[in-house]
C-alpha cells in the first residue's frame, strides 16, 4: 500500500489538491494500492475558493514507497504567504533523504525551496511566480514553460490542472502508461505529459479523444503490440467493420491502427537500443521478424522534422475520414495499406 500524503496549506487552491488526489483515488479504484492521506498544521484549512477542509494534524508513518504531495495557494507573491514551521518542512527533508519522493503543484514549489530541496535542481512553478522562485532559491534552475519537472526524487509542476499532469506521470511510471492513460479516460481529461524532454510515451500521445471504440482499440493493442494483430479481429472486437474502425481510428488519433501500432514497437525498440540492445536484438523483442522494419520505422522517424518518431499530427476538424498517412488517401486505401504493411512487418 503506497500513501499519498497531501500537506494543505491555508489558502490552497482546490484544484491544486482535488486534481491529482481524483488521479490517486481513480488508480486506487482500478486495483492499485493507494492510501490518500491530508495532513497540515491545524485541522481547519480555509481554501481560496472560499470552503473549509478538515485535515489531520498528525503525520502517518511513511516508508520510500509513499509520497508527499504540497498543492499550492493563492498568493500575488510567494515572501510572505505559504506559511510552514521548521518542523514541517523538516519532515519533507526527512522523507526524501530516505528515499521517499516529495512533489509540488503550483506554489507549493516554494514550500520544497524552504525546505532546501530544490538547492542544485531543476524545478518549474506557475508562470506568476516564476521569477520569484527563481530569486528567492538562486542554487535552483527554474524552468520555463512546461508542465512539471522531474530531478530525481523531487517533483514539481506548473499552474492549477497541470498536478493531474504530474499525477498521471507519476501513476505511468509506477504502473505503466496504459494505466494512465486509462485513468485520464476515466477523468475525461487530456493525457496531457510535459517536461523540457520528450516524455509523453506514445501511450499517451494519442489518447486524447472521446471515442470509446477507439479507446478500446487502442487498449488491446497496447496490452499486444508486439503480436500480429489483424485488423479484422479488432473490428470484431468493438462491433465495427474493418473500414469503418480505420476511419474512426484515423480521425481520432491521426493515425491508422498499423501506424499506431508501429508506434509503440518502434519506441520500445528505441528505449531497449538506447539500454544497449542491438537493433535486430530489439527488433525481435518488439514483434518484428527481423531487423529491417524497425530500420525502416527509425529513418522514417527521423525524416519527420521536431518529433523524433513518426508524425503523430492529430486529425483536424473535417478530417474525420481522412487519413493521416501519407501513403494513403482514403479509408479503403488506408485499410489496404494496412493490411499490405501488416502482412510484411508480422512475425
Amino acid at each position: 500500500m503506497t500513501r499519498v500524503v497531501f500537506l494543505l496549506v491555508p489558502q490552497l487552491h482546490l484544484l491544486d489538491l482535488a486534481g491529482p488526489a481524483q488521479v490517486f483515488s481513480t488508480a486506487a479504484d482500478f486495483g492499485h494500492g493507494y492510501e490518500i492521506r491530508y495532513v497540515a498544521e491545524q485541522e481547519d484549512v480555509p481554501t481560496a475558493q472560499g470552503i473549509t477542509l478538515r485535515a489531520g494534524t498528525r503525520w502517518p508513518r511513511l516508508t520510500p514507497e509513499d509520497l508527499i504531495v504540497v498543492p499550492g495557494w493563492r498568493a500575488r507573491t510567494l515572501r510572505g504567504n505559504g506559511a510552514l514551521t521548521r518542523e514541517t518542512l523538516d519532515r519533507l527533508v526527512a522523507h526524501h533523504a530516505a528515499g521517499g519522493t516529495v512533489a509540488s503543484v503550483c506554489a507549493g514549489a516554494d514550500a520544497l525551496g524552504r525546505a532546501g530541496l530544490l538547492d542544485g535542481r531543476r524545478c518549474t512553478t506557475h508562470h506568476d511566480v516564476q521569477d520569484e522562485l527563481a530569486r528567492r532559491y538562486p542554487r535552483a534552475q527554474v524552468v520555463r514553460d512546461v508542465l512539471f519537472v522531474t530531478d530525481g526524487r523531487v517533483i514539481t509542476s506548473a499552474g492549477i490542472a497541470s498536478g493531474i499532469d504530474l499525477a498521471l506521470h507519476l501513476i505511468a511510471v509506477r504502473h505503466g502508461a496504459a494505466t494512465a492513460a486509462r485513468a485520464a479516460r476515466e477523468m475525461v481529461v487530456y493525457a496531457r505529459r510535459n517536461g523540457d524532454d520528450r516524455q509523453q510515451s506514445a501511450m499517451l500521445r494519442h489518447r486524447s479523444h472521446l471515442s470509446d471504440a477507439v479507446h478500446h482499440v487502442q487498449d488491446l493493442i497496447d496490452a499486444g503490440y508486439t503480436s500480429t494483430l489483424p485488423l479484422a479481429d479488432l473490428a470484431a472486437a468493438v462491433g465495427l467493420s474493418e473500414r469503418t474502425l480505420t476511419r474512426h481510428f484515423t480521425g481520432a488519433t491521426g493515425l491508422t491502427p498499423l501506424r499506431y501500432q508501429q508506434e509503440l514497437r518502434l519506441e520500445r525498440a528505441e528505449h531497449l537500443i538506447v539500454q544497449g540492445a542491438t537493433v535486430e536484438s530489439a527488433a525481435r523483442a518488439v514483434g518484428f521478424q527481423d531487423a529491417r522494419m524497425l530500420r525502416r520505422l527509425r529513418g522514417r522517424s527521423q525524416d519527420v522534422p521536431g518529433t523524433g518518431g513518426p508524425s503523430t499530427t492529430p486529425a483536424r476538424p473535417g478530417q474525420a475520414g481522412r487519413a493521416r498517412d501519407s501513403r494513403s488517401t482514403s479509408p479503403t486505401d488506408v485499410r489496404a495499406s494496412a493490411l499490405r504493411a501488416a502482412s510484411s512487418a508480422s512475425p
